[in-house]
């Protein structure tokens, strides 16, 4: 594993509560999938965010076939999924594979 994908927390419905929703920090949140092409083209752009923020915010990924729960409580209907959670309130969704510049001004506009 490089140090960004040891940066990501994987997201459970036992994790979610504690790392999203009280976390300190704002957290990007990943909805994807191992079948996804999407997910995996965007997965460089994620990880190089979790790294340039990493003092500034937290990055997750929920696997939507392993936590469909997680999935369908966020009405996630398509995959790669952003959501920027900020005080355990989702503040922005972006749905659909998106470039790392993209992402960044996402977050910066929340931060």
């Amino acid at each position: 594993m490089t140090e960004a994908t040891n940066r990501i927390i994987p997201i459970t419905a036992e994790n979610f509560e504690t790392e999203v929703l009280n976390s300190d920090l704002p957290v990007l949140v990943d909805y994807w999938a191992e079948w996804c092409g999407p997910c995996k083209v965007m997965m460089p752009a994620v990880e190089a965010v979790a790294m340039e923020y990493a003092d500034k915010l937290k990055v997750a990924k929920v696997n939507i076939d392993e936590e469909p729960r997680l999935a369908a409580n966020y009405n996630i209907r398509g995959i790669p999924t952003l959501m920027l959670f900020k005080n355990g309130n989702v503040e922005e969704t972006r749905v659909g594979a998106i470039s790392k510049s993209q992402i960044t001004a996402l977050i910066d506009s929340k931060l």
